[in-house]
């Protein structure tokens, strides 16, 4: 507890200078000879705010963000207005608070503040590491954005295009499955057979060949993934499913959910699409322009944790994980069938067994690290909703850990779906020219430009420092002109 003196409640514990506080953070922020890229940083409970005041006026141009281990230190939140804080008693978790407060592309460096690391201990040491945790992830989205950004926004335009029908849901109460690739779904796929009637199974696309050779269709395929290769796990989606592929009218074989911004084949266009809005300004002005509903479903580093967020908004029934391994088994990385099966057995050869460009496959996926990263964000979601997240067994270690194992029960009549999930025509004859128009407006009013320039800076021009509003709508016009031109109906 805190004291009017900026005392901590603990013997011989000082949290601050006696004599002079504020100079004493000063000196502090200084040592620590920030770099001037940062964007964004995460405090650690900077106790009466001495540390806030000294970073605010060493770093004017960046952002912070504090995350306090006492929620006694309430007591000064209106000395510093606007600057978001985190405390223990806030409803949430700390990752979903960074996640909340802090955007994918920004560069973010933690600061302690090493007294209160002695004060509060382990309370401290969780939010050094749950900041570390996010900033990893952060990391890789960053990099992915670098290199898939420009891809994402095209992808994005082009699928306006191609869509002809969109998908409007009520809230089940029904269990929902969701399936990932990973090799334990073999094993789970009897168990997921034996309730089949009684669940809703929402499958990353990537799991479709084992489903297929397992006898499953799902309810609902979910694809997130921007590059050119997971149009692989599409096209043996609609060579699995054949002749049941849906009129637009009658979503009775399986809907789709995908962001915009995936790659998404043009057979979609016979298929209702649930459409998932990242939450950005961009895209939701884009999507109101179109007049095309969406559901909100933040980013996401892998499809089966948008998977995740999904089952949350369509369902309030509990939620069975299949297939998430977020680990190699020997040289398995995915269950079999697997939709690059082919690209490795295409190029096999004397010189080039298949076995070896598994051996090889994993050992790169191993060495990425994300896998560890991927638990970690499941860990922390899973822990908001205790008693509502089961496993089918064979997950990674840490959510097995986590999570009791438990089938969802059997025997009740098939889910109709047409009582949850309505089909909307969404045809117009100029869908992207409206979207595209939207936002080169909106760039260069004030009230939206800083925001839209944060954005969209970033997925066009990931290597240079600063952008004008100017550069970005060009980017955009080029980017669309062609599917502008040959319309959208």
């Amino acid at each position: 507890m805190v004291d009017s003196t900026g005392h901590v409640d603990v013997p011989a514990a000082r949290l601050h200078s006696g004599y002079r506080p504020q100079a004493e953070a000063d000196r502090y922020i200084e040592a620590l000879n920030l770099r001037h890229d940062i964007d964004y940083f995460i405090l650690i409970e900077p106790g009466l705010g001495y540390l806030i005041s000294a970073l605010s006026k060493h770093r004017p141009g960046s952002k912070v963000i504090i995350l306090h281990a006492d929620s006694s230190f309430r007591s000064i939140e209106g000395n510093f207005p606007g600057i978001p804080a985190w405390y223990p008693d806030s409803g949430m978790g700390v990752q979903v608070f960074l996640e909340n407060e802090i955007p994918d592309t920004a560069i973010i460096q933690i600061i302690e503040w090493r007294p209160s690391l002695r004060v509060f201990g382990d309370a401290c040491a969780i939010l050094v590491r749950e900041s570390a945790e996010f900033i990893k992830r952060a990391a890789a989205s960053r990099r992915t954005t670098a290199a898939f950004g420009r891809r994402w926004v095209r992808n994005f335009f082009r699928n306006l295009t191609v869509m002809q029908n969109t998908v409007m849901y009520r809230v089940m109460e029904i269990p929902v499955v969701i399936i990932g690739s990973g090799p334990s779904l073999e094993a789970a796929l009897p168990q997921i057979n034996a309730c089949r009637d009684g669940i809703f199974i929402i499958a990353a696309s990537s799991s479709l060949p084992a489903l297929a050779a397992g006898g499953i269709t799902p309810d609902m395929v979910i694809s997130t993934d921007g590059g050119g290769w997971a149009l692989s796990h599409l096209h043996g989606c609609f060579r699995a499913m054949g002749s049941n592929v849906p009129p637009p009218d009658n979503p009775d074989k399986f809907l789709l959910a995908c962001s915009l911004s995936a790659a998404i084949p043009s057979q979609c266009s016979a298929v209702p699409l649930l459409l998932m809005n990242d939450g950005s300004l961009w895209q939701s002005m884009a999507l109101n322009a179109a007049g095309i509903p969406s559901v909100l479903i933040p980013q996401r580093g892998t499809v089966t944790a948008s998977a995740l967020e999904l089952a949350i908004v369509l369902s309030s029934g509990n939620i069975f994980l299949a297939g998430m391994d977020f680990a190699v088994s020997d040289i398995k990385s995915h269950a079999r069938p697997y939709g690059f099966d082919n690209l490795f057995s295409g190029r096999s050869s004397r010189f080039l067994p298949v076995y070896s460009q598994y051996f090889m496959r994993s050992n790169d996926i191993t060495a990425g690290g994300s896998h560890d990263v991927y638990a970690a964000w499941f860990n922390s979601r899973i822990a908001l909703l205790p008693g509502r997240i089961f496993s089918l067994g064979g997950n990674h270690a840490n959510l097995e850990n986590r999570l009791p194992q438990k089938t969802p029960a059997a025997g009740m009549h098939r889910i109709n779906r047409q009582e949850y999930f309505k089909v909307i025509d969404t045809i117009h004859e100029d869908r992207c020219g409206r979207a595209a128009e939207t936002i080169t407006a909106a760039l260069h009013d004030s009230r939206y430009a800083d925001t839209l320039s944060s954005e969209l800076a970033p997925l066009l021009f990931p290597l240079q420092a600063k952008v004008t509003a100017g550069e970005i709508a060009g980017a955009l016009h080029n980017l669309t002109h062609k599917y502008r031109r040959t319309g959208c109906g």
